[in-house]
């Protein structure tokens, strides 16, 4: 008897939820990672694109390379290598070595990169002499080219670490004054010169400023943001001053900027202490506005090395945030174990703004990840 397609259709429909409800259907296992992952990048910064997949950029693992690679990832867990995507150092370039902190930001069907570099031009022979430009392609796996032929504006001292924020038809840069040749008088500074480790202490700040969307120029002057704190009863002194207090070198950071707003906050990540050493740290601060003034978080640092702890990271800093396709927000930084020794590796990190506005880091993990 030949039995009606109706009944049959409705047999398989049966079918399928038994066998479902059974355990019969194959669930998809969830995308799982560990860290640190298999990317050798200083400064790591992550671009979802319209075509749906991640790219990497980062400075090279020694500091000292003459452009920029990049990885493309389709799940964040496994990364191909794309090769260099910018060649500086050219005859053409206005940049000559000293390549770092790229990011890459996709605007109207083109991909530009704000990076610091040593420029050319240095009359008086600077030891330091960073600046930042731009470069531009027409899709995310270069190759880059320098939209113009010097950097985007030249403030008389080197600067480092570009991140950008775009709010309406408005460009803000974020970037930090190198601590070359920057002398500050502060507690911490007159404490170590008693022990007679130091004589001075420099600093790096970082600022904020208005920039053309064609990128050719600044609008009004930079706004001094964050610094390093002047009295050693600031809660920030301590984590912020600890590679003074190790006695490791005689300079105070604040660097690695990234702006991101939540919930009508602006919130700027940046790092503290030596990006070499161990001691490598990552806070917070709040504004209600993008140029300030920021106040510091109290639950600083919110990312740092784990080794007391029983962990064997260490260095983690210059994060960078991005937002997962499922909504999850991830931090992304790099740091070191005692496995990749000085190499500067890539870490993602789950980040949470619990809902009275506080900023956690949930790491750095090196057990297995669930991507959420």
């Amino acid at each position: 008897m030949k039995i009606p397609k109706i009944i049959t259709l409705f047999l398989a429909a049966s079918a399928a939820v038994f066998l479902s409800s059974c355990g019969g259907t194959k669930k998809t296992p969830p995308v799982t990672y560990k860290n640190p992952l298999d990317v050798a990048f200083g400064d790591p910064f992550v671009l979802r694109a319209s075509d749906g997949k991640y790219y990497m950029y980062g400075t090279s693992e020694t500091g000292t390379g003459k452009g920029f690679r990049a990885s493309v990832s389709d799940d964040l867990v496994h990364w191909t290598d794309l090769g260099r995507v910018y060649e500086g150092a050219r005859p053409e370039s206005w940049t000559l070595e000293n390549f770092w902190a790229p990011e890459v930001y996709e605007i109207k069907g083109k991909y530009y990169m704000l990076f610091s570099a040593d420029w050319k031009v240095n009359p008086d022979n600077e030891g330091e002499n960073f600046r930042i430009g731009v470069a531009v392609s027409d899709s995310p796996r270069g190759p880059f080219k320098d939209l113009m032929d010097r950097p985007i504006f030249d403030p008389g001292y080197p600067i480092i670490d570009a991140n950008l924020y775009f709010e309406n038809d408005r460009v803000f840069l974020y970037y930090s004054r190198c601590c070359y040749k920057n002398p500050v008088a502060s507690e911490v500074a007159d404490w170590a010169k008693k022990q007679g480790w130091f004589d001075e202490i420099e600093e790096s700040w970082v600022y904020g400023v208005e920039i053309k969307p064609d990128f050719s120029g600044i609008i009004g002057e930079p706004k001094l943001l964050l610094r390093p704190p002047l009295k050693m009863d600031d809660e920030q002194a301590e984590w912020e001053s600890r590679s003074v207090t190790s006695r490791e070198v005689n300079r105070r950071w604040t660097e690695g900027s990234y702006l991101f707003k939540k919930n009508g906050i602006y919130y700027m990540m940046y790092s503290a202490n030596f990006y070499g050493g161990k001691n490598y740290a990552v806070g917070y601060a709040t504004s209600d506005n993008p140029l300030g003034p920021f106040k510091k978080a109290d639950k600083n640092p919110v990312l740092q090395k784990n080794t007391g702890k029983g962990g064997d990271v260490t260095g983690t800093g210059h994060n960078m945030v991005f937002t997962h396709a499922n909504g999850t927000m991830y931090c992304v930084y790099h740091g070191r174990t005692t496995k990749t020794g000085e190499r500067r590796v890539v870490f993602i990190d789950r980040l949470e703004i619990t809902p009275d506005g506080k900023l956690i880091v949930h790491g750095p993990t090196t057990t297995e990840q669930v991507i959420k």
